[in-house]
């Protein structure tokens, strides 16, 4: 496996200093979609069945934790009201 030998964060999130957690959910949520968007496409590439199980598993995760954002944000759920 090559090493990444870039500088910065691979999902471009940026050091915010805003005390509103509504500028810090948006920027986890973006991160959170392209992530679980990225591991979905990679299942596609992959042939091992255990690997390709681990991935769904963990997009599935992702877009539970993007949810979990979305409600915290709209207050939706009786926990962030």
């Amino acid at each position: 496996m090559a090493a990444n030998n870039s500088t910065g964060t691979a999902l471009g999130l940026q050091d915010i200093q805003s005390g509103d957690p509504r500028v810090h959910t948006n920027q986890i949520k973006v991160a959170l979609k392209e992530l679980s968007d990225h591991v979905r496409r990679d299942v596609e590439k992959i042939e091992d069945q255990r690997a390709r199980a681990l991935f769904e598993t963990t997009a599935e995760v992702l877009d539970g934790l993007h949810n979990a954002y979305d409600h915290f944000e709209t207050r939706s759920e009786p926990a962030w009201k």
